[in-house]
């Protein structure tokens, strides 16, 4: 994009003439150039002296700066190259952020990951710096809420630029470059751009698709660029630069700062021309929109309290037309770098661009809840078509058509900034909800544990919600998916464990927690298998080979004794009173000696393993000789038990 447009920043500086010749006066002369944010003719001096062989770390900072603010990424990426390779000592967190730009501008995201790297190196407590280590699958993201558009030509185009579309009646106004009547007395140093002015189309009447140029009121010989007017049409609010009664007003630095200015419509003309209470000669003001209820206008700026090059800030429209004092949106919506061009829908969801936020590259468009005045919500990149890896920007939507439009200097347009209209097919979600279902149980017994909590934690370890678990040991909770979560499982006697749940696209999802007891509380001769809950480990009448659905349980006992080293258990094993007492005994001791082979074939030694037969001797039932019972009851007495000794 222009960056007579990108920043909030778009000034008018005079050159004078230059005559000298030295390398030292043509470097100086480019720095007031580059101070007065005339780029063009910066860019053009730099260039020369670095083809006389003279280069420094200053120089090419200014120059791949430049070429920066002019959106010519692949030069300025070029530049910051050359500075980081040569003077990578010299070189500050900012240029490492803009050559990551850069990067992503021309795909070469690996490298731009690298240089974002770098960055939080050098200032991790950046709020760039701490969303790109917060979201580092942010590429992610951006694929999830895109394909939600279908983006179209806007038929008005010239080979100029065209950006800042605003609804006015039936049609739009925007802003444009496309007179060039003024080419050489008028021309912008930023970008050797002509000066921007308003026009509008569709306006009067839905037939009439004749652009025209707004009068002369309104439109002045420097910049006039994004417009609102209010729901009857009878006030504009629009940015200008720092021009009144016919004179430019400049700063103590001899730039011309922008304003938003008021505008009266009466008999069907713009008229009562004024600037708003809150402007300033010595910071710009720009990029007005008004709230669904026109009480509250939100605008860009890089006044005193501003986060970075740029910020979103609000201010009230009292009842008698008069203004409030602007407030900073906060540092969830603003970073370091810039957030401009803001839009606020029906449904008052605020869509701005930024380059501090993760995006494509360049000005990516991005949306967040604003209700309630509530912005601490989640920013969501709107993802493609609409951001692309140039600049997108000055993104508008009627809530009711799903219609907009929006502006980009994308390659593939007819001018150097362009509109294209759109059509949303899919809404953004921001109320994203995720459904956590799933089940907590003992690790070794894999019985349910009930009454244990399962707790939501966000990032900044702040409990959200919790619950607990029913009698079948299941939970349920609803998360919010547009951000990080970490759910945790605990209860009392268990060591706790959680799963952290990243951003996602909603769908359900099951986790199941396995708790480990945080100690085994027993003493000598206590049961291990009732201590840890266990099935009883049974056998088929006359056998003793373990059966298929007894090695579970014989493997939570392995469990039990992987997980306590110094544990010793004694394996009992007991028949029912069917037979004769000798082979019972023999039996039982076969059973005992089968289910200590089967523990140490598992890799538990020998040494902690006992194992004693005591045939039918201590039957847990009446079943004793000679009285009848079910083949059920005698089968509970065919077991084994596993009696701690140590």
């Amino acid at each position: 994009m222009n960056r007579k447009i990108t920043l909030l920043v778009t000034f008018l500086v005079l050159i004078t003439n230059f005559s000298g010749h030295s390398q030292e006066r043509l470097i100086n002369k480019a720095d007031v150039d580059y101070d007065a944010y005339s780029f063009k003719p910066a860019i053009d001096i730099y260039k020369r002296v670095m083809d006389k062989g003279y280069v420094s770390a200053d120089l090419l900072k200014k120059l791949g700066n430049s070429y920066y603010f002019n959106a010519d990424y692949v030069e300025a990426a070029d530049s910051y190259k050359k500075l980081i390779d040569s003077y990578s000592n010299d070189v500050g967190p900012e240029h490492y952020f803009r050559y990551a730009q850069c990067l992503k501008s021309i795909g070469q995201y690996d490298d731009s990951n690298a240089m974002m790297a770098k960055f939080t190196e050098l200032t991790s407590d950046d709020n760039r710096a701490v969303m790109y280590q917060n979201d580092k699958d942010y590429i992610a993201e951006i694929k999830r809420n895109s394909g939600r558009y279908n983006v179209g030509p806007f038929e008005y185009n010239s080979p100029y630029s065209e950006f800042a579309p605003a609804f006015y009646k039936e049609g739009l106004i925007f802003s444009s470059d496309r007179d060039t009547g003024n080419l050489a007395r008028y021309r912008h140093t930023w970008n050797s751009k002509d000066f921007l002015d308003l026009y509008k189309v569709n306006a009067d009447s839905v037939s009439d698709n004749t652009v025209t140029k707004l009068s002369k009121e309104v439109n002045t010989r420097l910049h006039e660029s994004t417009s609102i007017t209010t729901k009857d049409g009878n006030t504009m609010y629009f940015t200008r630069n720092n021009f009144k009664g016919g004179k430019y007003i400049k700063d103590e630095n001899g730039v011309i700062r922008l304003k938003i200015f008021k505008a009266s419509l009466k008999e069907g003309v713009w008229q009562d021309i004024e600037d708003l209470s809150f402007n300033s000669d010595s910071y710009s003001v720009a990029h007005p929109v008004l709230s669904p209820d026109e009480k509250t206008m939100y605008f860009a700026s890089d006044m005193k309290g501003s986060l970075g090059e740029s910020d979103i800030f609000k201010v009230s429209i009292n009842d008698d037309g008069s203004f409030g004092d602007p407030v900073n949106l906060g540092n969830n919506i603003n970073t370091e770098a810039r957030e401009t061009f803001p839009f606020v829908t029906s449904e008052e969801i605020l869509y701005f661009s930024s380059d501090g936020h993760p995006g494509l590259g360049g000005l990516d468009v991005f949306g967040t809840k604003i209700a309630d005045n509530k912005y601490d919500g989640a920013i969501l990149n709107v993802g493609e078509p609409i951001n692309s890896k140039m600049d997108d920007f000055t993104f508008i939507i009627d809530e009711t058509s799903k219609k907009g439009y929006f502006a980009s200097n994308r390659l593939e347009g007819r001018g150097a900034d362009d509109i294209y209209s759109f059509t949303e097919t899919k809404p953004l979600v921001f109320d994203c909800q995720q459904e956590i279902t799933g089940t907590v149980r003992d690790k070794i017994s894999n019985e349910v544990l009930v009454g244990a909590t399962v707790m939501v934690i966000d990032e900044d370890n702040q409990e959200i919600l919790s619950t607990i678990t029913d009698s079948e040991g299941k939970y349920s909770l609803v998360l919010d998916c547009n951000q990080g979560n970490f759910v945790r499982a605990q209860i009392q006697g268990y060591v706790p464990s959680e799963e952290y749940i990243g951003k996602s696209d909603g769908k359900p999802k099951i986790i199941d927690f396995y708790l480990e007891r945080d100690t085994v509380t027993a003493g000598f001769g206590d049961d291990l298998a009732k201590l840890l809950q266990l099935s009883t480990i049974y056998f088929d009448f006359d056998k003793y080979n373990i059966r298929k659905d007894s090695e579970i349980e014989v493997e939570k006992v392995i469990a039990a004794m992987e997980k306590y080293p110094s544990l010793k258990i004694k394996v009992n094993s007991h028949t029912d009173s069917r037979g004769k007492d000798s082979y019972n005994l023999w039996l039982s001791q076969k059973r005992a000696e089968s289910t200590v082979n089967y523990m140490v074939s598992k890799g538990i030694d020998e040494s902690r393993l006992q194992g004693e037969g005591f045939g039918e001797t201590k039957l847990v039932n009446e079943c004793a000789n000679g009285v009848k019972c079910s083949a059920k009851n005698h089968e509970l007495n065919r077991r084994s038990e596993f009696i701690i000794i140590e």
